[in-house]
């Protein structure tokens, strides 16, 4: 990891360090600017350079944004009891439904491993070709696409890329595939939470918020195949012979997505979308059934899969897409219902201060545990196993509810005492008109420091939308456009995020250890290949296609904001 520190990559978060600290030179900044911008500087630093963890970095901000926030010699002087009930609302928020949905969903991964079933997945889709670059997009894309959706952290990246090696693809080649695929899912990962939370934080609606990111996501979406097929065949003439596949299955998520956001939110859009891609590849290879010799993987005989057997591995996805459905717009009666079985308690006192809601049934982490525990049942697993199941996974991620728990704290302090706001008008003086084509580099970097969506759209997508009212351009939809470009753009960013990376290779050093035992090569083979797994050479690889995708984003967000009354028009026109 030191290599990633010390090396050219190191210059992401320096150089967003020194652009924050040459704003003070600008005439507007003043010191109560450069005290507001220490907690994001602290995690920066902490994050980046000293390489602490997460939650012990987090915990530090928290508690130094209050002590900026309430003392007044530091400029703010706010009203510590009010800053504290602002404090407080941050971990109502964290812990439902945040955590909530992250412990549902890890949980259901979790317990799809422990009784076997993903065994069984991996099977199927491991079966619909021999042609390497099928078999990439169904895995890092179609399948990639489909966990993150449904669990996210990691999984999207360490599930499809270790499976990839068992197959006998590169592994380097592998884990840089699945990052690059993972990058425009993240902001609607697990049960899109991301985008809820800063719909959440922001007080956008949802629905608008998530429709905003999947219409500046589309070109992403509909190109990031093509580079898939490039990065694992190594080159791009490799798309030729799979060319409508590579498309089409880009316009499987481009497309759903957009309308799965439109009509339902942002919960379904990329699980909904994966399985029309997962569809599309199937019968696209069934059609086109590419022949090159020189793509083609090892053929191994497995055991068929009954329908039984499929249906079975698969119920607690299936039905979590069903819950989720039935409890969404879609079905507005039974929503009605179940959305009214709801607590609003008062928590923050200060001024504009609105009641924190606890929806009880209907927020997605409780229908997922539902759907985890009849599947659970149908594939056969005690209740002694699930309550097992359960409790590793709430020991394993203890520190990651702290990590959340504290950032969120840190961002509601930050909005309420209004150094959200300082910094806004800091940025937007010295960027100007500018600003949003920078725009997606602050969520980039956001991702890249958390190795989260939900963490980074916390961090800064209040700042983007304070931003978006300093620029004052007339239009009331410009921090609903910039909230959504933060929120896309961190996945672009976790691209190269070291805790990103750490979990690809976590992942793919067992899964290519066993394969070269099964192949018969020697130790000092192995370890020669194995060696070209570092941090170092994963990130100097990535970082091509991270400019690339930062720069197209970066595009969209200058020119796509000029046209946001348009865009309301085509998207009203499509409701009709």
């Amino acid at each position: 990891m030191d290599s990633i520190i010390h090396g050219n990559y190191f210059c992401l978060p320096y150089n967003f360090i020194l652009s924050f600290i040459s704003l003070l030179s600008w005439k507007g900044a003043s010191m109560t600017t450069f005290l507001a911008l220490l907690p994001i500087l602290w995690m920066i630093v902490a994050l980046a350079i000293l390489k602490l963890p997460a939650w012990k970095v987090t915990s530090i901000a928290a508690i130094s944004s209050f002590l900026i926030a309430v003392i007044p010699a530091l400029g703010f002087s706010k009203d510590p009891i009010i800053i504290l009930s602002g404090a407080l609302e941050g971990v109502a928020l964290a812990v439902w439904p945040i955590c909530l949905v992250i412990t549902a969903a890890i949980f259901t991964y979790n317990l799809v491993v422990k009784t076997g079933a993903m065994e069984c997945i991996k099977s199927m889709l491991a079966s619909v070709s021999e042609d390497k670059r099928i078999l990439a997009l169904l895995l890092a894309w179609g399948f990639g696409n489909f966990m993150e959706g449904m669990a996210g952290f990691g999984t999207a990246v360490a599930i499809p890329a270790a499976m990839m090696v068992a197959l006998g693809f590169n592994p380097l080649r592998s884990i840089i595939a699945c990052l690059v695929a993972n990058s425009v899912p993240t902001t609607f990962g697990s049960i899109g939470i991301p985008t809820t939370t800063l719909a959440a934080l922001t007080g956008i609606d949802p629905i608008n918020l998530g429709t905003y990111i999947s219409t500046q996501l589309f070109v992403l979406n509909a190109i990031t195949p093509f580079f898939i097929v490039a990065i694992i065949s190594g080159s791009l003439k490799a798309i030729k012979g799979v060319f409508v596949p590579t498309i089409l299955t880009g316009l499987a998520l481009a497309i759903p997505e957009l309308f799965m956001n439109f009509v339902v939110g942002p919960e379904l859009s990329v699980i909904g979308a994966s399985i029309v891609i997962m569809v599309f590849i199937v019968v696209t290879a069934k059609i086109f059934d590419p022949k090159d010799p020189n793509y083609r993987v090892q053929s191994n005989k497995r055991a068929a899969i009954t329908k039984g057997q499929a249906l079975q591995a698969a119920s607690p996805f299936i039905l979590i897409f069903i819950l989720l459905i039935l409890a969404s717009n879609l079905f507005a009666p039974l929503n009605s219902v179940l959305t009214s079985i709801k607590t609003s308690i008062p928590i923050y006192m200060g001024q504009g201060a609105k009641p924190y809601t606890f929806v009880w049934i209907t927020t997605p982490g409780i229908l997922i545990f539902i759907a985890a525990i009849i599947g659970g049942l149908i594939q056969k697993a005690s209740p002694s196993t699930m309550l097992k199941t359960a409790g590793t996974t709430l020991n394993n991620l203890k520190l990651t509810y702290l990590t959340i728990i504290t950032i969120v704290i840190t961002a509601k302090i930050m909005t309420y005492s209004g150094m959200t706001s300082a910094i806004a008008a800091t940025i937007v003086g010295a960027a100007g008109n500018m600003y949003p084509a920078v725009a997606p580099l602050i969520g980039a970097l956001g991702g890249f420091l958390t190795g989260s969506g939900t963490n980074s759209n916390v961090l800064f997508g209040p700042l983007q939308a304070a931003a978006a009212d300093q620029l004052n351009f007339g239009d009331k939809d410009l921090s609903l456009w910039l909230a959504a470009i933060n929120s896309g753009a961190a996945g672009l960013g976790k691209m190269l995020a070291p805790q990103s990376i750490a979990i690809a290779i976590d992942a793919v050093i067992p899964a290519l250890k066993e394969y070269n035992r099964k192949q018969g090569l020697s130790e000092e083979q192995g370890k020669k290949e194995e060696n070209q797994i570092n941090p170092s050479n994963i990130m100097k690889q990535v970082f091509p296609y991270f400019f690339i995708f930062l720069a197209i984003d970066g595009a969209i967000s200058f020119l796509g904001h000029n046209f946001i009354n348009h865009i309301d028009a085509a998207l009203a026109l499509i409701g009709k």
